[in-house]
C-alpha cells in the first residue's frame, strides 16, 4: 500500500453502523478500532518495531489511521476469498501485524486462529489438521520452514496468503490493495470469534474458542478497576501479540482512551531506552519479562520512574521481582497480579504496594475480582482443602471459553456443573485469599509447593536469574538453576540457602537461554524433566 493509498485512506472514514449490537453484551474485535476512532481518532499509538504487512506506516500512528488500515486489510482478505465463519490461521513472525491481521479477519466475520510461530512444524501441522482446511496467513520465513519440514500445506489448507516476504506458493496480501470495501459482519454472541491456543506445557496445545460474549465478559473486572482510577495515561504492553490477553488489553486501551505502547523487543537494554523515552504510566508484561527487567531497577535511565501501575498475569511472579520494580518508581506504585488462564481469563487478583511488598507471599494470588469469576476449592481426598492438603481450584462465570476446537470431550471433562477445573491446586487463607501452590501435573511427592521453594531461593540468592524445581529421573525434586550472565553457582551459598529443603536433589545449572519456554515465556516443565531423564 503506497503513500497515495495511505492518503486516500486518511480521507476515507470507516464508520460502524448504528445497528451494532450492544457492546455491553459482546465484544466484536473487528469494529473496535472504528468505534474507538469516533471518539479518540487522534490518540497516538506507538510501536518499537516496524510492521511487515504495512512497513510504510512507520512506528508512530493514530487510532484513526489504525482503524482505516484494519478496514483496508479486511477488504483485501474478502477479495482473497476469506468468508464469514471460515477459519484463517495467522502464524508469522511476532509483531503488531498479528493484532492487525486478526482484527481485520474478524471484521469480515472470519474466525482468526492465532498460532504461535514458536510451534514446531509437526505441532502446527497437527493443529491445522483439526481445522476444516483453513486459510493460512503467514510470512516467507515461516512458510519456507514448514515446506522444508515436509508439511503438506495443500492438503491441510484452503490456500496460503503471504504477508511481507510472502514466500513460494503464497498469494501476496499486498496484491489485493485497493479491493472493494466490504461492510463489517457481526456474528452471533455465542458464535466463535477467535481461536487461540494454550501454552502447551504438557504436550500439544489445545485450541481455545472465544466468542463475543466470553471476550466481553473478561473485560468487566478490568473496567471496574479502571473506574477506580482518577487519572489515566500511556499503557505499555509486552505480551505475545497473538494471545487473547493482547486483544483484551488493546480493546481497553482504544475504547477507554489510553494511548498504547506496543513493545516487541523485550531485551532489558532495548526496553530501558524505549521506556525512558516514552515514560509509560502502566506496564503490562509477562512475569518472566519482569524478572529479566529486574536489573533495570538500578539503571541510570530510570525506565520505571513514571510507572504508577504494573500488571502481570499468565504465570506466578516472584516476590523479589515485585519489590525491585515497585522501588524503581517515583510514584506510590502498585503491582497488580492477576490469576487466570487462557480458558477462563482473569479469575482472581490483588495489588501489592511498596510499603508492604517485603511481606509478599508469592503463592497468594488474591481474591475474586468484582464482576469476575466465582472461585472454589474441591477436595482431592474427601478432607477439607488446606495448606497441607490443597484442593482443586475451580472457576465459574460467563467468561469461560466456549470449547476446545476439535476436542469437545476433553473440554467437557474439565467442566462439572458449570465449574471449570483449572488444573491448579491450592487453598484459601484464613482471610479468604486464594493461594495457588502448583499445577496438579507438576506436583512432586514430598514437596508442598515447587513454586514456594522457587520464590524462597530467588529471594535468598540474588545471583539466580531463574530456578525451576521439576521431577528428576528418580521422581526426586531437582532444582534447575540459571544465574545472571551464566556465572558458576557458588556451592557453599547454595547449601546454606537450601538447608531448609532436604527434599531437594543436587542442583543442575544450565544457561538461561537453554531453558525451554512457551510463547508466553512459561517454563516447559515437562520438557525440562524429559531432558533430565535423557541426561541432557
Amino acid at each position: 500500500m503506497g503513500s497515495t493509498l495511505l492518503d486516500k485512506l486518511s480521507r476515507r472514514p470507516r464508520r460502524v453502523s448504528s445497528r451494532t449490537p450492544d457492546h455491553k453484551r459482546g465484544l466484536y474485535l473487528g469494529v473496535v478500532p472504528a468505534r474507538a476512532a469516533l471518539d479518540n481518532g487522534a490518540m497516538p499509538l506507538v510501536l518499537d518495531h516496524d510492521l511487515d504487512v504495512l512497513p510504510e506506516l512507520g512506528r508512530e500512528l493514530t487510532v484513526g489511521r489504525i482503524a482505516d488500515c484494519v478496514a483496508d486489510l479486511a477488504d483485501r482478505f474478502a477479495a482473497a476469498g476469506v468468508r464469514p465463519g471460515g477459519h484463517a490461521v495467522v502464524c508469522k513472525a511476532p509483531n503488531f501485524d498479528l493484532w492487525l491481521l486478526a482484527t481485520a479477519l474478524e471484521r469480515i466475520g472470519a474466525v482468526p486462529v492465532m498460532l504461535s510461530h514458536h510451534l514446531e512444524p509437526s505441532a502446527l501441522a497437527a493443529l491445522l489438521a483439526r481445522l476444516d482446511r483453513p486459510y493460512l496467513v503467514t510470512d516467507g520465513p515461516r512458510l519456507r520452514s514448514l515446506t522444508a519440514d515436509g508439511v503438506d500445506l495443500p492438503a491441510l489448507t484452503r490456500g496460503v496468503i503471504g504477508v511481507g516476504d510472502a514466500g513460494p506458493g503464497a498469494v501476496p496480501l499486498a496484491g489485493f490493495a485497493g479491493a472493494a470495501p466490504v461492510r463489517p459482519v457481526l456474528r452471533g454472541l455465542d458464535d466463535p470469534a477467535m481461536i487461540t491456543h494454550t501454552s502447551g506445557t504438557t504436550g500439544l496445545p489445545k485450541l481455545v474458542v472465544h466468542t463475543p460474549r466470553t471476550m466481553r465478559s473478561r473485560l468487566r473486572p478490568q473496567l471496574f478497576l479502571l473506574g477506580l482510577m482518577r487519572k489515566r495515561g500511556t499503557v505499555a504492553i509486552h505480551i505475545p501479540f497473538g494471545h487473547s490477553r493482547t486483544f483484551a488489553a488493546m480493546s481497553l486501551c482504544l475504547l477507554q482512551g489510553m494511548p498504547p505502547l506496543l513493545v516487541r523487543e523485550g531485551a532489558p537494554d532495548a526496553v530501558a531506552g524505549f521506556f525512558a523515552e516514552r515514560r509509560p504510566w502502566l506496564i503490562e508484561a509477562l512475569p518472566n519479562s519482569f524478572l529479566s527487567w529486574e536489573e533495570l531497577a538500578d539503571d541510570p535511565r530510570r525506565p520505571f520512574a513514571s510507572v504508577k501501575f504494573f500488571s502481570s498475569t499468565f504465570d506466578a511472579i516472584h516476590p523479589r521481582t515485585v519489590r525491585r520494580l515497585l522501588h524503581a518508581s517515583d510514584h506510590r506504585a502498585q503491582f497488580f497480579q492477576i490469576y487466570g488462564q487462557s480458558e477462563v481469563g482473569p479469575a482472581a487478583g490483588r495489588p501489592y504496594y511498596r510499603r508492604f511488598a517485603h511481606r509478599m507471599d508469592g503463592r497468594c494470588v488474591g481474591y475474586p475480582l468484582p464482576g469476575s469469576a466465582r472461585v472454589r476449592l474441591v477436595s482431592r481426598d474427601g478432607s477439607r482443602p488446606s495448606q497441607r492438603n490443597p484442593g482443586y481450584i475451580e472457576v465459574r462465570w460467563d467468561g469461560i471459553a466456549k470449547a476446545y476446537h476439535g476436542e469437545q470431550e476433553r473440554y467437557d471433562a474439565n467442566l462439572r456443573d458449570g465449574w471449570w477445573r483449572t488444573g491448579d491446586v491450592g487453598y484459601r487463607s484464613a482471610f479468604g485469599c486464594l493461594h495457588m501452590l502448583d499445577r496438579e501435573f507438576d506436583a512432586i511427592p514430598g514437596v508442598d509447593s515447587n513454586l514456594e521453594i522457587e520464590d524462597a531461593l530467588l529471594d535468598e540468592l540474588a545471583e539466580l536469574a531463574e530456578i525451576v524445581v521439576v521431577p528428576g529421573p528418580d521422581a526426586d525434586a531437582v532444582p534447575v538453576v540459571c544465574t545472571h550472565r551464566d556465572e558458576p553457582l557458588d556451592p557453599d551459598r547454595w547449601r546454606a540457602a537450601t538447608a531448609a529443603y532436604p527434599q531437594l536433589a543436587e542442583p543442575v545449572q544450565i544457561p538461561l537461554a537453554e531453558l525451554p519456554r512457551t510463547a508466553t515465556l512459561k517454563t516447559r516443565r515437562v520438557e525440562l524433566s524429559r531432558r533430565l531423564e535423557a541426561g541432557l
